[in-house]
């Protein structure tokens, strides 16, 4: 009885595991035979972006780690489902992966969308919102947004340099996680590597630059170089006398300027003196003249008449003192000529041989 209990209860136990079994695979024959949903977003690399510059596109640059990017993925999804009726391809780079990309279309931000029609490159800068990404393509709003032309488009030989620039940057990104997070290295000694090696690198490259400067430099002949050498000092024997001559004239002009001041300055004594000697002759004449006026007075009176202005005895009428007579006259007037001469000691000896005359 016992036994018969057990063997019904594995019978059991057997037929239960083999119908969940059964549900099992019928649940995945049935998941196999639905096909996963294909994504119509085109991953773009550096081997294939030159796709960009034919038709119409549209770019998202993404970074998995970037929330904004993941909130945007799946309106990026729906756009790219309508691509076909909108005429345009729908693309996605993520920077990580391809950072020479991110350099050729200088991304600084994430999420950026680009459009780019026959190789003309504009930035869109709208929400990543279906709606507002199928409005920009049917009513062309791009066209109202000025182009990525000259040295920021991405074909450009600058970006190019640029994309390239970026490639190096995170290929040592990638090596500095590397050495820190699967090796373990201390992160500074992964920066004492990368310094080493940079100066290795910048010393290599300056001794390969002078090696193709030596080859590709031709010496020049014996004779020519001769020939530079004594045009050179030619040059400067030249230049050294055009100095030389511009001294010389510089003294010669300042030497001429002291020589013009100077005559100046004589000419303004001359001037002087001479304004001097005419005031001295005209009071010398004025003197002479009223010399001259009262002799011809005296000559003209009656022997032994007095003055009319004297009375008998040296008086006058109206008992003023007398007049002073002639002789201190004469006297009063050399010296006043005295001192004007002693103020002018230049011209002093032309002033005496003016007034001799009229005191003899």
């Amino acid at each position: 009885m016992v036994g018969g209990r057990r063997g019904t209860l594995l019978a059991a136990l057997l037929a239960a595991w083999v119908a969940a079994a059964a549900a099992e695979a019928e649940a995945g024959s049935e998941q196999a035979a639905v096909p996963e949903e294909r994504s119509l977003v085109r991953p773009m690399t550096a081997s294939n972006w030159t796709l960009v510059l034919e038709g119409e596109w549209m770019l998202k640059f993404y970074a998995p780690w970037c929330p904004s990017c993941q909130q945007t993925d799946s309106e990026w999804e729906t756009f790219a489902k309508n691509g076909e009726i909108l005429q345009i391809s729908v693309g996605k780079v993520d920077v990580i992966q391809e950072p020479g990309l991110s350099g050729r279309f200088f991304v600084t931000t994430l999420p950026a969308f680009f459009h780019a029609k026959d190789g003309i490159f504009r930035r869109y800068r709208g929400p990543g919102i279906y709606e507002d990404l199928q409005n920009y393509i049917l009513e062309k709003k791009w066209q109202s947004v000025e182009p990525l032309t000259g040295w920021k488009s991405p074909a450009s030989l600058t970006m190019s340099g640029m994309a390239g620039l970026f490639s190096i940057s995170g290929k040592i990104w990638h090596l500095h996680n590397y050495f820190t997070v699967t090796l373990g290295v201390p992160a500074w000694c992964s920066y004492v590597f990368f310094i080493i090696a940079t100066l290795i690198f910048g010393l290599f490259m300056g001794l390969v630059l002078v090696v193709i400067s030596e080859c590709f430099s031709m010496p020049l002949p014996r004779h020519l170089s001769e020939r530079s050498e004594q045009s050179l000092q030619s040059e400067e024997a030249h230049t050294a006398e055009q100095l030389q001559d511009v001294e010389e004239e510089k003294d010669d002009s300042n030497e001429e300027e002291n020589k013009d001041s100077l005559v100046d300055d004589e000419e303004e004594k001359e001037d002087l003196g001479e304004e001097d000697e005419a005031e001295e002759d005209e009071e010398d004449s004025a003197v002479t003249g009223r010399d001259e006026e009262r002799s011809d007075a005296l000559d003209q009176r009656p022997p032994g008449e007095a003055p009319e202005d004297e009375a008998p005895g040296g008086e006058t009428g109206d008992n003023t003192p007398e007049q002073p007579s002639l002789a201190g006259a004469e006297v009063a007037a050399e010296d006043t000529l005295r001192q004007r001469k002693s103020q002018h000691p230049d011209k002093g000896d032309k002033g005496d041989e003016g007034d001799e005359g009229p005191s003899a």
